[in-house]
């Protein structure tokens, strides 16, 4: 029965990746999930009967528009933006915006599909959605990123709603970007529908912790995975990957909980520092100032800075990919292994590719896939609507208790689902799962929508 199933899976993802031609990040994405379910279909097949896995890959609606606005020397710029609402069984859309020259329908697809069993697993009512454009706002002016915001939220506003659809935050969309959003929003809408967004500025509705969501829950999950094996991340020698609010948040817990963080990165290069990373000098560079990583080296003499570099061929305990996707690839799992790494969790959204997902599982090392590691800032985001629903404030320290308690439900929930379907330790086969699992029964739940 498995068999026929698994071959029925294969057929399935066929026919997407005919559906949705050239989209690579996308069919890795539905790749990934599909591989784990057989034994799901085998157990529940009035999954198949409902033809969920079809369903489920095809997105809610797609939207696609043009954003025209104007530099500060009068230029006339077009930039193309996206809103993926992939699936709304459990809940409104949830998912962020990103604004980067690599973004095309099939990242905003791949990223929206992850959304989905991301969301799931942290057991709040919210469904999956991604968007965002191929707009840089790297060297462009406050002016400029506010007209461009303005443009975008000028079409994007009409697909928005608190029982809608509610984006946040992601690559190259930070609290000034979504501050220049939510203003728009409220100028067309006439409207202070302050749970059309999230990761607002505190001053105007933003909850505590939300900056700090992703990288600390993403060092709760590795924390959790250390547990269950009796150890912890005391004393552990740890490489994070970018230097951006992931990153930097995840340095932060991470020190906390007594490791030593020795290299971070950006696109341009590493920077490694073997006493440990200057974690206010990193937000003084990154946050304050917007400026790269190789002027860390000129205020510390003992750091080196490696142009181009690779962070993953740097030895350490624990490694904390935080930057974007597929930037783990075999070559560079099996380096980590060899260097003695114990521990990986994804900070960043499907950061490693296939073959470097396969040398870790296959080294038995403890490794947190993105949909449950990085889950900590989604389920702040939702925390952050509550309070908005409410009109309520939450204290950090309150806040930071219920992403600890979230991120620790998540763990249990895949390491227990993993056990349960004959893959012990594997989170990747249990986060699927789990996420899978709780989405086609609401699916089921509502009838052929």
């Amino acid at each position: 029965m498995a068999a026929v199933m698994d071959e029925r899976i294969e057929t399935i993802y066929r026919q997407v990746t005919a559906r949705n031609p050239g989209e690579d990040e996308f069919h890795q994405a539905v790749r990934e999930v599909l591989e784990s379910l057989g034994p799901v279909l085998v157990k529940h097949p009035e999954f198949v009967d409902q033809k969920i896995i079809e369903r489920v890959c095809e997105p809610e609606r797609q939207i696609i528009f043009r954003v025209p606005w104007q530099d500060d020397r009068g230029e006339v710029h077009i930039n193309r933006g996206f809103r993926v609402e992939f699936n709304s069984a459990i809940g409104v859309y949830k998912g962020g915006l990103r604004f980067h020259p690599s973004v095309y329908l099939g990242i905003i697809k791949f990223l929206g599909f992850e959304q989905v069993f991301k969301n799931a697993l942290t057991g709040m009512p919210i469904g999956g959605a991604k968007g965002g454009s191929d707009f840089d706002p790297k060297g462009r002016s406050d002016n400029e990123i506010m007209r461009f915001c303005q443009s975008f939220m000028t079409e994007l506003y009409r697909h928005l709603g608190e029982y809608t659809d509610v984006p946040a935050g992601d690559i190259g969309v930070g609290g000034r970007e979504l501050g220049y959003l939510f203003g728009q929003y409220k100028r067309i809408t006439n409207r202070y529908e302050s749970t059309v967004l999230t990761g607002k500025g505190i001053a105007w509705g933003g909850s505590l912790v939300r900056t700090e969501a992703t990288g600390y829950g993403a060092v709760y999950f590795v924390r959790e995975m250390l547990k269950v094996r009796a150890d912890s991340l005391e004393g552990k020698t740890c490489v994070v990957s970018g230097s951006g609010n992931v990153a930097i948040y995840t340095i932060e817990k991470l020190h906390q909980l007594g490791a030593r963080v020795i290299a971070c990165s950006d696109s341009n290069g590493v920077v490694v520092h073997e006493k440990g990373i200057d974690l206010a000098l990193v937000k003084q560079l990154k946050e304050v100032e917007r400026r790269r990583i190789a002027e860390y080296a000129a205020h510390h003499k003992d750091a080196r800075y490696i142009p181009g570099g690779n962070i993953w061929e740097v030895p350490c305990q624990v490694a904390m990919p935080s930057a974007t996707q597929n930037e783990i690839n075999g070559k560079d799992a099996r380096m980590l292994v060899r260097n003695g790494c114990i521990a990986v969790g994804e900070g960043a959204n499907m950061p490693t590719t296939p073959d470097g997902v396969k040398v870790f599982l296959d080294a038995r090392i403890a490794y947190g896939p993105g949909k449950a590691a990085n889950a900590g800032g989604v389920a702040t985001s939702a925390l952050e609507m509550q309070q908005n629903a409410s009109r309520d404030s939450w204290s950090f320290e309150f806040t930071e208790r219920k992403l600890d308690e979230i991120m620790t439900n998540i763990h249990a929930s895949t390491y227990e689902t993993a056990e349960e379907f004959g893959a012990p330790g594997n989170y990747v086969v249990g986060a699927n799962i789990a996420g899978f699992i709780r989405v086609a029964k609401a699916m089921v739940a509502l009838g052929l929508v």
